[in-house]
């Protein structure tokens, strides 16, 4: 039920800043009881959706980023089922990542299964692109690969998604247990996508769907 009440909250101006809120008015909307209510915003405040902050006279509500891209992943399903295929084209910039993808993608376990589901050897790195809308790859053709172990460690499944970048075959790679952004993804290729295409943080770049 938390984008029901993400819904809500929005509807009533929370995306755009702080509202002042009481559960009992958040119960009307939602149907339920001012216990349930309360709990519901305390549950969204735990997962970083929402912020709160408590007065004298009730409290104030905001939806964080993290909550409108939970909005906007909803929305982009919808889309989906009422527009159609999704757009074959996503855009977004280029950005730093954490550094760890090039041992991640080393790995023996990994790079056969890329070379066998997706037809090339990537490039020991990632290229990081955050997306001007959540990646809701609803419509999307998924290519599973799978988790295995290795020295004693355990390697999660994940999930690849072929495009191409400026001509540049490649694909979005989302593992299975991932914390990341709704709208930050990681593209490996078979070639240093960052030299290739002469990009740097901040740069646009256009994503085709394969």
């Amino acid at each position: 039920m938390e984008v029901e009440t993400l819904k809500r909250l929005a509807v009533m101006g929370a995306h755009r800043g702080q509202i002042s809120l009481s559960s009992s008015i958040l119960a009307s909307l939602l149907g339920t009881s001012p216990q349930t209510a309360a709990r519901r915003l305390s549950l969204l405040e735990e997962e970083g959706y929402l912020v709160r902050k408590v007065t004298s006279i009730g409290q104030k509500v905001r939806i964080t980023e993290k909550g409108l891209l939970r909005l906007q992943t909803e929305y982009q399903e919808y889309r989906s089922v009422f527009e159609g295929e999704s757009l074959a084209v996503v855009r977004g910039k280029v950005t730093a990542g954490l550094g760890e993808g090039q041992y991640y993608i080393s790995r023996e376990g990994y790079r056969t299964q890329f070379l066998q589901k997706l037809g090339f050897v990537p490039f020991p790195g990632t290229l990081n692109i955050k997306l001007d809308e959540p990646f809701v790859p609803v419509t999307w053709q998924e290519i599973k690969i799978e988790g295995f172990q290795d020295e004693g460690r355990t390697f999660g499944d994940c999930r690849c998604y072929k495009i191409r970048v400026k001509g540049i075959e490649a694909a979005i790679v989302r593992p299975e247990r991932s914390s990341y952004p709704a709208n930050l993804v990681e593209v490996i290729a078979p070639v240093r996508l960052r030299e290739a295409l002469g990009l740097a943080n901040g740069d646009e770049v256009e994503v085709t769907v394969e």
